[in-house]
């Protein structure tokens, strides 16, 4: 992959040095040959679905391994575009904000199947037995909580409402990103406590409070200078 501007590599501080030789600049084409890859790639989760579907082999639970699934990647999207900001710090990187776009709008459309087939395949669009789902079980009620907060974060995701909005009304909004990241961890956490299974929650619980952390400690250097 092709780059321009990477410039000389000692006035580099030592935590990006290793990076030094990476693309800090992409052309036109060599970022919109990247984004190409990675939207792909973000599709090849439901690929697969579709093929276990059509080959029979979804276990003898379909509707929960396809929920489950899509549960596990909306996590996964979204420790992606947690990431983000904390990479472009360490590499000095800056093209790597314009993926987080893309990458977040992943994260709402796996949230979206995933709760699709949880009202749809699951409960048959009951709306009474999903709303006492969501008012008893407190697994559902954090994950749906994350869910209603994705929306106005992926409604507002274009250049043209962070220009309606402004900047720094849109930044805070965007904040409940960190709020959602919390719940879709509990919401994990809850449903994995009935099966006392926390080996793969705590993996991810491990990830998004290191990212959060990473956060929170540049934050910190930032108002001591």
């Amino acid at each position: 992959m092709s780059a321009i501007g990477n410039g000389g590599t000692r006035a580099l501080p030592a935590r990006e040095r290793s990076f030094a030789r990476g693309p800090t600049v992409l052309s036109a084409a060599a970022f919109n040959r990247l984004r190409a890859v990675l939207f792909v790639l973000a599709l090849v989760p439901l690929a697969r679905l579709f093929v276990l579907g059509f080959t029979d082999r979804l276990g003898a639970n379909p509707v929960e391994f396809v929920m489950r699934s899509l549960g596990t990647w909306t996590l996964v999207m979204l420790c992606l575009t947690l990431s983000i900001t904390p990479l472009r710090w360490l590499t000095g990187w800056p093209w790597l904000v314009r993926l987080r776009r893309m990458i977040g709008l992943f994260c709402f459309f796996y949230v979206g199947l995933h709760f699709t087939t949880y009202i749809w395949l699951d409960q048959w669009f009951d709306a009474a037995s999903i709303l006492k789902d969501i008012a008893k079980r407190p697994y559902i009620t954090a994950g749906f909580a994350a869910f209603l907060l994705l929306i106005p974060l992926a409604a507002t995701s274009t250049n043209a409402m962070v220009k309606r909005i402004g900047g720094r009304n849109w930044q805070r909004l965007h904040r409940l990103v960190y709020v959602i990241a919390g719940l879709a961890i509990l919401h994990y956490f809850w449903h994995k406590a009935g099966k006392n299974d926390f080996s793969q929650v705590s993996i991810y619980a491990v990830i998004v409070a290191g990212l959060l952390g990473a956060r929170l400690v540049h934050w910190m250097r930032n108002r001591r200078r």
